[in-house]
């Protein structure tokens, strides 16, 4: 039975392609389907405008997933029901080592790496009519929504606030529909994990007012000591909420293909992707570090023979031992 029967349903996009480009396209898919997130996060609207200029530009009909996020998309380009995902480097070694709760015990070794995206800054919004201004500030028992089951947040963000010594209810949703409970009282915390800057932050501060909270010194070396992710500065700009820079935690992101996906495809996406960054920004800001020099920051998975070639042409090494 493919895991895709036994996850969460969900809701395809489907884009048709433009005109099919001069090329050779005999060991192609007749289409491609990428899985993202939930609608009101980051991979949603960047892996669907990524879609789209995919199928534009190489003549491939195309489309974007709703998904549950980084483990599932793990899951599903493993088995071959995706093409493509979207991927954190937390989920993605979990994945590969067997330990993903979707699927435990199976290791996701069929997945290869596409290319660097952004980093995932682990933020915290809470309302400002909360009174709550820092971490140490959330009361026992608050509310907190972690974003979908199983994505990047809710994998990582109620491990770290309990090393923050932090009490809370656990609840889970889809980023937009969390901000619509923020905003209604329904639950007293969100905690984002996405690329920046978030659709359902930027849509929710534009209603009403909030706080966006970073870590001090002393909880950034907590969680820094006990997580794979590093320090990260959220800049004001980024936010109308924000009057100063905002320090966080963060951890990388990387699109990802099934393995067998045709090598000329893949290398035609990731030529594409890496040389056309201000077309990527003008999908989604977060994209502005989706360039090939960020291509060392993949220690995970092994490298996709079509994005390997690419990277290995144009100057960016990947040892022979790193490609699938």
């Amino acid at each position: 039975m493919k895991i895709k029967a036994v996850l969460a349903a969900a809701v395809a996009t489907t884009i048709i392609a433009g005109p099919v480009a001069a090329q050779d396209k005999s060991d192609w898919p007749q289409s491609f389907t990428i899985g993202t997130a939930s609608q009101g996060g980051t991979y949603f609207a960047y892996g669907s405008g990524w879609a789209n200029y995919m199928a534009e530009t190489l003549g491939i009909s195309g489309g974007a997933e709703i998904t549950g996020g980084p483990m599932q998309n793990m899951a599903l380009v493993h088995t071959g029901d995706l093409n493509f995902g979207l991927t954190t480097m937390g989920p993605a070694r979990e994945s590969l080592e067997g330990n993903s709760p979707l699927a435990p015990g199976m290791a996701m070794d069929n997945v290869c790496a596409m290319f660097p995206m952004y980093q995932t800054p682990f933020s915290v919004t809470t309302l400002s009519s909360s009174g709550i201004t820092s971490i140490a500030d959330i009361p026992d028992g608050a509310k907190i929504g972690f974003g979908p089951a199983g994505s990047t947040s809710d994998t990582y963000f109620p491990k770290m606030m309990e090393t923050l010594g932090v009490n809370f209810e656990r609840r889970n949703g889809s980023w937009a529909d969390l901000g619509t409970q923020l905003q209604d009282g329904l639950i007293d915390v969100v905690a984002f994990a996405a690329g920046i800057p978030i659709p359902a932050v930027s849509q929710l501060e534009v209603q009403t007012d909030v706080n966006i909270i970073g870590m001090t010194e002393e909880e950034l070396k907590k969680i820094t000591d006990a997580f794979p992710v590093a320090e990260f500065t959220i800049p004001a700009s980024t936010y109308q909420s924000l009057d100063e820079p905002s320090t966080v935690v963060s951890m990388w992101n990387f699109a990802i293909a099934n393995c067998d996906v045709s090598e000329s495809l893949v290398y035609e996406m990731v030529k594409t992707t890496m040389e056309n960054n201000d077309k990527m920004v003008s999908i989604h800001k977060a994209a502005r570090t989706s360039v090939p020099e960020n291509y060392t920051k993949n220690n995970v998975l092994p490298w996709h023979p079509g994005a390997a070639r690419w990277f290995n042409e144009n100057g960016y090494e990947i040892p022979a031992d790193r490609i699938k």
